[in-house]
């Protein structure tokens, strides 16, 4: 597998054709304490930041209301 995904933005041309131009890289991390996995975003341009980083959602505690929107 490989350790890094490239991430695309579909732009539509005026032609009607969607092309896909890179805008950053995601990487897969573990966290070398716990195992956990992680993800790191880094945009090629700045949008505030330049770096995300995503976790995996945890578990809801059962008193915690959902949210609806």
């Amino acid at each position: 597998m490989a350790n890094h995904y490239t991430i695309t933005a579909p732009v539509k041309s005026k032609d009607g054709k969607t092309r896909y131009p890179r805008v950053g890289v995601l990487f897969e991390n573990h966290n070398r304490e716990t195992g956990e996995v992680f993800y790191t975003i880094k945009l090629d341009f700045p949008v505030g930041v330049t770096e995300l980083v995503a976790f995996p959602p945890k578990p809801r505690d059962e008193e915690t209301p959902e949210v609806t929107g």
